[in-house]
């Protein structure tokens, strides 16, 4: 399955009625451009988004917490067990382009700062005004800010950076010596 861009999208457990409601329509809105969504996979800003994504028949991936998948709200295309607790904040930030920040506390922050920590553009909807964050006011100009941030990614045709070019030969390296050697599945 091919995505046009992978979406991290962080939240607190505990939001108003406007910001849920917000954040379904967000993931509505998500998956109608067929964006891949990360999220924490539990209640509130988690259960909105992937209710979102789950209504406009797109797919959102839950990063548990918990040893049990089943801890993952019922909205979730693929939960994931971690049984990391809050250190699976930062899984979640390392398998997007970009991340989305909504609402939240202080879980939220710590995955905004991975996320920044990675020279990764985070856009903040009603959530935290952090240096170098976009902060946006409307669903709309979320949806154009994450669109911008995509439009330099192509997944049919790239322009890395020298570090990504020097990662991908060493891992095309090591599935050449696998192959060779019979290794692998």
């Amino acid at each position: 399955m091919k995505f046009n861009g992978r979406i991290a999208v962080f939240g607190g457990r505990f939001i108003t009625e406007e910001i849920y409601n917000d954040t379904v329509e967000i993931g509505k809105r998500m998956a109608e451009k067929n964006w891949l969504v990360f999220c924490g996979g539990g209640e509130g800003v988690m259960e909105a988004i992937a209710k979102g994504v789950s209504h406009g028949s797109g797919t959102c991936i839950g990063i548990l917490k918990d040893k049990d998948f089943k801890t993952g709200n019922e909205y979730l295309s693929i939960p994931i067990s971690t049984g990391l607790d809050i250190t699976r904040n930062a899984l979640i930030s390392y398998n997007c382009d970009l991340g989305v920040a909504i609402s939240g506390a202080y879980g939220t922050l710590s995955e905004i700062a991975f996320t920044l920590a990675q020279e990764k553009q985070l856009i903040a909807y009603n959530s935290w005004d952090i240096p170098k964050s976009i902060q946006v006011k409307t669903i709309d100009s979320l949806i154009e800010e994450v669109d911008k941030c995509l439009k330099p990614v192509s997944y049919t045709h790239l322009t890395l950076p020298t570090k990504a070019k020097v990662y991908i030969s060493v891992v095309a390296v090591s599935l050449k010596k696998k192959e060779r050697w019979g290794g692998g599945e």
